[in-house]
């Protein structure tokens, strides 16, 4: 069964990215003096920097706004950059892919986590699932597009497992929590936080991760091509507040646990377990970083997820990381 998902990624979700905009950024579109900034609900730096007003310091400097857009996952955030609503974000691996495939314009501008743990496939504790063939016939959930789609179906292929023989259902995190709490759906392919949520709350158990298939998710630094065309400082200043961010996570590791358990509200376990299973930093899109990524977007083809073969190495500009690595 072909999977058409992302060539319909515009057209049917573009109102659900528009909804979840701030009512302040409307009539903003083309405006020099204001950048849309996109998060997610990871303990990413960008959390950091938000709460601290880094962003806020760094951009005021060159007299310019910011604002902030939540969101749950990647593709609205394409459909946002589609939009000209939102400039510059943090996203998986996927989604990138998915976005180039629909012709978003954006620039990957910075590898920034390699996520090797960062997303899983989860089961209940008492599920009686206990490898990857266990899966067939059973439900499970996953949100269309996200990284954990990528991984999901990178998974199924290195065993061997046709999607069909899954009931692969697409929900987004808010709807997967309760569907995979209350037995709904027998497992659930997501990425961190949720992975330490219901591991450590809920004792759910980690069927396969990254590490041990020796894949990488990586997340990358995402920009609108033409926030970059018209005023590509900007790139920089978001990669040293992000750059800047990311070391404050790694070398104050006490502190940033009692950060995050007091911004998002979560148990210092359920950090503390994030925090072990992600790492953050600022790196050009190596060869290797691209390899993965191309190897991904072809699977997505050949599954009929995206509608068009592409370069995945045209979708980077590593300009900005360089100039960064160069002046540290």
């Amino acid at each position: 069964m072909k999977l058409r998902i992302f060539s319909s990624l515009l057209l049917l979700g573009l109102l659900l990215a528009l909804a979840g905009c701030s009512s302040d950024s409307e009539g903003n579109e083309g405006k020099s003096d204001v950048v849309r900034i996109g998060i997610q609900q990871s303990l990413s730096p960008l959390w950091i920097a938000k709460e601290n007003g880094w962003f806020e310091e760094a951009f005021k400097e060159i007299g310019v706004d910011v604002e902030w857009v939540e969101f749950q996952s990647g593709p609205p955030q394409f459909e946002g950059i589609a939009a000209g609503k939102l400039d510059f974000t943090e996203v998986g691996n996927t989604p990138v892919i998915g976005g180039q495939a629909a012709d978003v314009p954006f620039k990957e501008i910075a590898v920034t986590a390699d996520g090797y743990l960062a997303n899983a496939i989860l089961v209940g504790a008492d599920s009686g699932i206990k490898t990857i063939e266990d899966l067939k016939g059973k439900k499970i959930a996953v949100a269309k597009g996200s990284s954990a789609f990528g991984f999901l179906y990178t998974v199924l292929e290195k065993y061997n497992i046709d999607p069909s023989e899954l009931e692969i259902i697409q929900l987004q995190p808010d709807e997967a929590t309760p569907a995979f709490e209350n037995g709904t759906v027998d497992a659930w392919s997501i990425w961190e936080p949720f992975v330490s949520i219901q591991t450590v709350r809920n004792k759910a158990e980690v069927l396969v991760n990254g590490k041990d298939i020796n894949l990488s998710s990586p997340s990358f630094a995402v920009a609108r091509q033409g926030i970059l065309d018209e005023n590509p400082e900007y790139a920089e200043t978001f990669l040293e507040v992000f750059a800047r961010a990311a070391q404050w996570r790694t070398e104050n590791k006490e502190e940033a646990v009692e950060f995050f358990a007091k911004a998002r509200q979560l148990e210092p376990e359920v950090v503390q377990s994030v925090l072990n299973n992600t790492n953050y930093f600022v790196s050009p899109v190596t060869e290797e970083f691209n390899a993965g990524q191309q190897k991904i977007a072809d699977l997505l083809f050949d599954l009929g997820a995206i509608d068009k073969e592409i370069d995945t190495s045209k979708a980077f500009d590593n300009q900005f990381a360089e100039n960064l690595k160069k002046e540290e």
